[in-house]
Protein backbone atom coordinates (compact mmCIF):
# COMPACT_ATOMS: atom_id res chain seq x y z
CA UNK A 1 0.00 0.00 0.00
CA UNK A 2 3.35 2.29 0.32
CA UNK A 3 4.17 1.93 -2.87
CA UNK A 4 0.11 2.45 -3.83
CA UNK A 5 0.38 5.68 -2.05
CA UNK A 6 3.89 7.13 -3.64
CA UNK A 7 2.25 6.21 -7.34
CA UNK A 8 -0.98 8.24 -6.18
CA UNK A 9 1.21 11.14 -4.90
CA UNK A 10 3.34 11.36 -8.02
CA UNK A 11 0.23 11.24 -10.14
CA UNK A 12 -1.13 14.26 -8.54
CA UNK A 13 2.32 16.21 -8.51
CA UNK A 14 2.19 15.46 -12.49
CA UNK A 15 -0.89 16.34 -12.83
CA UNK A 16 -0.58 19.08 -10.96
CA UNK A 17 2.34 20.36 -12.98
CA UNK A 18 0.69 19.60 -15.88
CA UNK A 19 -2.16 22.06 -15.48
CA UNK A 20 0.21 24.68 -13.95
CA UNK A 21 2.00 24.36 -17.26
CA UNK A 22 -0.77 24.83 -19.82
CA UNK A 23 -1.71 28.05 -18.08
CA UNK A 24 -4.71 26.82 -16.71
CA UNK A 25 -5.85 28.69 -13.87
CA UNK A 26 -7.80 28.02 -10.98
CA UNK A 27 -10.28 30.93 -11.60
CA UNK A 28 -10.55 29.17 -15.03
CA UNK A 29 -11.10 26.01 -13.91
CA UNK A 30 -14.60 24.91 -14.45
CA UNK A 31 -16.08 23.12 -10.81
CA UNK A 32 -15.37 19.42 -10.11
CA UNK A 33 -12.16 17.99 -10.01
CA UNK A 34 -10.33 18.16 -12.64
CA UNK A 35 -10.61 15.46 -15.74
CA UNK A 36 -6.87 13.99 -15.65
CA UNK A 37 -7.25 13.32 -11.59
CA UNK A 38 -10.22 11.27 -12.56
CA UNK A 39 -8.62 9.41 -15.28
CA UNK A 40 -5.59 8.66 -13.00
CA UNK A 41 -7.34 8.01 -9.83
CA UNK A 42 -9.64 5.16 -12.36
CA UNK A 43 -6.54 3.67 -13.37
CA UNK A 44 -5.06 3.28 -9.65
CA UNK A 45 -8.46 1.80 -8.70
CA UNK A 46 -8.08 -0.63 -11.70
CA UNK A 47 -4.57 -1.78 -10.76
CA UNK A 48 -5.04 -1.95 -6.84
CA UNK A 49 -8.38 -4.23 -7.81
CA UNK A 50 -7.00 -5.78 -10.54
CA UNK A 51 -3.91 -6.78 -7.97
CA UNK A 52 -6.78 -8.60 -5.35
CA UNK A 53 -8.07 -10.47 -8.20
CA UNK A 54 -4.43 -11.63 -9.11
CA UNK A 55 -3.67 -12.61 -5.76
CA UNK A 56 -6.93 -14.70 -5.47
CA UNK A 57 -6.25 -16.03 -8.52
CA UNK A 58 -2.51 -17.15 -7.26
CA UNK A 59 -3.59 -18.23 -4.04
CA UNK A 60 -5.89 -20.42 -6.11
CA UNK A 61 -3.38 -22.13 -8.05
CA UNK A 62 -1.20 -22.61 -5.19
CA UNK A 63 -4.29 -24.57 -3.67
CA UNK A 64 -4.99 -26.52 -6.51
CA UNK A 65 -1.75 -27.63 -7.35
CA UNK A 66 -1.37 -28.58 -3.60
CA UNK A 67 -4.47 -30.34 -3.73
CA UNK A 68 -4.02 -32.61 -7.39
CA UNK A 69 -0.28 -33.61 -5.83
CA UNK A 70 -1.92 -34.35 -2.62
CA UNK A 71 -4.84 -36.80 -4.90
CA UNK A 72 -1.53 -38.51 -6.90
CA UNK A 73 -0.21 -39.09 -3.54
CA UNK A 74 -3.43 -40.55 -1.86
CA UNK A 75 -3.73 -42.92 -5.20
CA UNK A 76 -0.08 -44.00 -4.44
CA UNK A 77 -1.10 -44.85 -1.29
CA UNK A 78 -4.05 -46.17 -1.72
CA UNK A 79 -1.90 -48.55 -4.00
CA UNK A 80 0.42 -49.67 -2.25
CA UNK A 81 -1.91 -50.35 1.00
CA UNK A 82 -3.73 -52.81 -1.57
CA UNK A 83 -0.70 -54.25 -2.63
CA UNK A 84 0.81 -55.30 0.82
CA UNK A 85 3.05 -52.90 0.59
CA UNK A 86 4.60 -50.21 3.00
CA UNK A 87 2.83 -46.91 2.31
CA UNK A 88 4.06 -44.81 5.39
CA UNK A 89 5.87 -42.43 3.40
CA UNK A 90 3.24 -41.60 0.97
CA UNK A 91 0.96 -41.02 3.87
CA UNK A 92 3.63 -38.94 5.63
CA UNK A 93 3.76 -36.77 2.58
CA UNK A 94 -0.09 -36.69 2.02
CA UNK A 95 -0.63 -34.98 5.77
CA UNK A 96 1.86 -32.31 4.99
CA UNK A 97 -0.06 -31.59 2.13
CA UNK A 98 -3.06 -31.17 3.55
CA UNK A 99 -1.78 -29.25 6.22
CA UNK A 100 -0.13 -27.02 3.37
CA UNK A 101 -3.38 -26.73 1.58
CA UNK A 102 -5.21 -25.54 5.02
CA UNK A 103 -2.20 -22.86 5.57
CA UNK A 104 -2.58 -21.58 1.69
CA UNK A 105 0.81 -22.91 0.96
CA UNK A 106 4.22 -24.10 2.68
CA UNK A 107 6.55 -21.81 5.01
CA UNK A 108 7.64 -20.00 1.79
CA UNK A 109 4.48 -18.22 0.77
CA UNK A 110 3.60 -17.62 4.48
CA UNK A 111 6.74 -15.63 4.35
CA UNK A 112 5.59 -13.86 1.67
CA UNK A 113 1.62 -13.80 2.77
CA UNK A 114 3.87 -11.80 6.36
CA UNK A 115 5.75 -8.95 3.84
CA UNK A 116 2.18 -8.37 2.59
CA UNK A 117 0.73 -7.57 6.13
CA UNK A 118 4.03 -5.86 6.74
CA UNK A 119 3.04 -3.39 4.22
CA UNK A 120 -0.58 -3.08 5.31
CA UNK A 121 -2.16 -5.15 2.58
CA UNK A 122 -4.95 -7.62 3.87
CA UNK A 123 -7.05 -9.39 1.24
CA UNK A 124 -10.17 -10.08 3.40
CA UNK A 125 -9.76 -7.48 5.66
CA UNK A 126 -13.41 -6.94 6.56
CA UNK A 127 -13.47 -11.33 6.94
CA UNK A 128 -10.35 -10.80 9.19
CA UNK A 129 -12.43 -8.58 11.34
CA UNK A 130 -15.49 -10.91 11.66
CA UNK A 131 -13.41 -13.99 12.27
CA UNK A 132 -13.84 -15.88 9.63
CA UNK A 133 -10.30 -15.50 7.66
CA UNK A 134 -6.98 -15.55 9.78
CA UNK A 135 -4.60 -12.47 8.66
CA UNK A 136 -3.64 -12.11 5.42
CA UNK A 137 -5.51 -15.84 4.58
CA UNK A 138 -7.27 -15.41 1.26
CA UNK A 139 -9.34 -18.59 0.21
CA UNK A 140 -9.05 -20.38 3.39
CA UNK A 141 -11.52 -19.40 6.31
CA UNK A 142 -10.89 -20.24 9.52
CA UNK A 143 -13.40 -22.94 9.76
CA UNK A 144 -11.82 -24.63 6.72
CA UNK A 145 -8.80 -24.48 8.30
CA UNK A 146 -9.35 -26.29 10.96
CA UNK A 147 -11.35 -29.03 9.11
CA UNK A 148 -7.89 -29.49 6.95
CA UNK A 149 -6.03 -29.19 10.06
CA UNK A 150 -7.63 -31.96 11.56
CA UNK A 151 -7.72 -34.05 8.58
CA UNK A 152 -4.19 -33.98 8.29
CA UNK A 153 -3.37 -34.48 11.70
CA UNK A 154 -5.63 -37.51 11.23
CA UNK A 155 -3.71 -38.99 8.33
CA UNK A 156 -0.34 -38.31 9.33
CA UNK A 157 -1.40 -40.72 12.80
CA UNK A 158 -2.06 -43.08 9.89
CA UNK A 159 1.42 -43.40 8.70
CA UNK A 160 2.28 -45.39 12.44
CA UNK A 161 -0.74 -47.96 11.42
CA UNK A 162 -1.69 -47.81 8.09
CA UNK A 163 -5.95 -48.82 7.28
CA UNK A 164 -7.12 -47.48 3.92
CA UNK A 165 -10.84 -47.34 5.23
CA UNK A 166 -9.58 -44.76 7.32
CA UNK A 167 -7.52 -43.16 5.12
CA UNK A 168 -10.27 -42.87 2.94
CA UNK A 169 -12.42 -41.51 5.34
CA UNK A 170 -10.01 -38.61 6.52
CA UNK A 171 -9.80 -38.01 2.72
CA UNK A 172 -13.25 -37.56 2.41
CA UNK A 173 -13.26 -34.31 5.08
CA UNK A 174 -10.27 -33.08 2.44
CA UNK A 175 -12.26 -33.33 -0.74
CA UNK A 176 -15.25 -32.01 1.41
CA UNK A 177 -13.27 -28.74 1.98
CA UNK A 178 -11.72 -28.50 -1.12
CA UNK A 179 -14.75 -28.17 -2.73
CA UNK A 180 -16.21 -25.97 -0.49
CA UNK A 181 -13.43 -23.51 -1.02
CA UNK A 182 -14.34 -22.96 -4.38
CA UNK A 183 -18.08 -23.07 -4.45
CA UNK A 184 -18.45 -19.75 -3.43
CA UNK A 185 -16.13 -17.04 -3.97
CA UNK A 186 -17.04 -13.44 -2.82
CA UNK A 187 -15.31 -10.65 -4.44
CA UNK A 188 -14.15 -12.35 -7.17
CA UNK A 189 -14.93 -12.52 -10.74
Amino acid sequence: MKRVARILVCVCMVATVGLGAAGVKAAESPPGTPEPFVAAYNSLADTILGAKKTEWNLVHAILATTYSHAEATMGQAKAKLKAGQDARAEIEKLAAMVAELANEGDAAIAAVRKRLLEGGHHHNAQGEQQGIYDEGFVIVTRKAKKALLDAANTIGKLSGAPDAKALDAAWKKVEKEFSELHRDVPGVN
